[in-house]
């Protein structure tokens, strides 16, 4: 049994092989202590200004020249029509990409031959599930393949991707009980400020959110049960809420394959707003303040 990717997801193979070993031999272990922690980064190594601690500023005696005379302030007019060219003194540290180790549980499991899926060779990017989904333990595997989401290397992204999708769409009622377990997958997933992981992430977030409205004992519980881990997820879904450039009149072909974070970002907050319940709302509008709700 195989199945093809959806076309509105974008892979990126082309990106850097993990360093290790080089042995043939050579096994990926997940607890590692060689591996950087998930998402980690450095504090800044800017030099403090310990003035902001004392209770008094200091202070410099002003001559005479530091002021202003006669005819001063019109110079200083005509100084400040040119454009200045001033280099913003703070980088962006809040989306610079993190340390993303490749150390997941799905590299692990798959690089020992434990998971049921495999590379359908087609030359089209297509999976193989050695047993069919319906039989699988969710409880066990579900977990495991959202821990590689944040894979970048081939084949390990792509099995996860279409793995976790496949999962989805046939899991049904088996999906609502494992919520719990996936939280951590998808907040290291996300902390890794990786642009190619977070648009994987959002678009299983958006299956996720819709992957029981369908059941006919079911009103849409897993939107309802993602209420409470708002806070572990949002956050970083408000970093990259305006994440879009304004082209003019210009194509930016990232929509056609629905790559651009701001709109998934959006689109995605709706998702969870509309199947929430009555609390997700504010509970959004708390993390993310200029959510505007799509239901009034």
């Amino acid at each position: 049994m195989h199945s093809g990717p959806s076309n509105d997801v974008p892979f990126n193979h082309k990106k850097f092989v993990q360093q290790e070993s080089g042995s043939s031999f050579d096994i990926t272990s997940p607890s590692s202590k060689r591996w950087p922690r998930v998402g980690g980064h450095r504090p800044s190594t800017a030099p403090v200004d310990t003035s902001a601690f004392s209770k008094h500023t200091p202070t410099r005696r002003l001559s005479p020249k530091d002021f202003l005379t006669r005819g001063d302030g019109a110079k200083m007019f005509t100084r400040s029509k040119s454009p200045s060219k001033k280099k913003n003194p703070l980088p962006k540290v809040s989306k610079k990409t993190r340390s993303n180790p490749p150390n997941t549980e799905f590299r692990f499991y798959y690089e020992r031959g434990d998971l049921p899926v495999q590379v359908f060779h087609d030359g089209r990017g297509k999976i193989q599930w050695k047993v069919e989904i319906d039989k699988l333990d969710f409880h066990h595997y579900l977990p495991i393949f959202f821990s590689g989401l944040r894979e970048t290397e081939h084949p390990y992204s792509m099995l996860a991707n279409i793995g976790c999708k496949e999962l989805l769409l046939h899991g049904g009622q088996k999906i609502l009980p494992v919520i719990p377990q996936l939280i951590i997958p998808i907040t290291q997933a996300l902390n890794t400020r990786d642009k190619s992981v977070i648009v994987k992430v959002l678009h299983i977030l958006q299956i996720l959110v819709q992957a029981d409205i369908k059941e006919p004992t079911s009103n849409g519980l897993i939107g309802q049960a993602l209420v409470p881990y708002y806070r572990q997820i949002l956050p970083i879904l408000n970093i990259f809420k305006m994440n879009n450039r304004n082209n003019g009149d210009r194509i930016q072909y990232g929509q056609r394959k629905r790559a651009v974070i701001g709109d998934l970002v959006n689109e995605t907050l709706e998702l969870f707003e509309k199947f929430g319940g009555e609390d997700a709302f504010i509970n959004i509008k708390y993390l993310v303040p200029t959510y505007e709700s799509v239901a009034i």
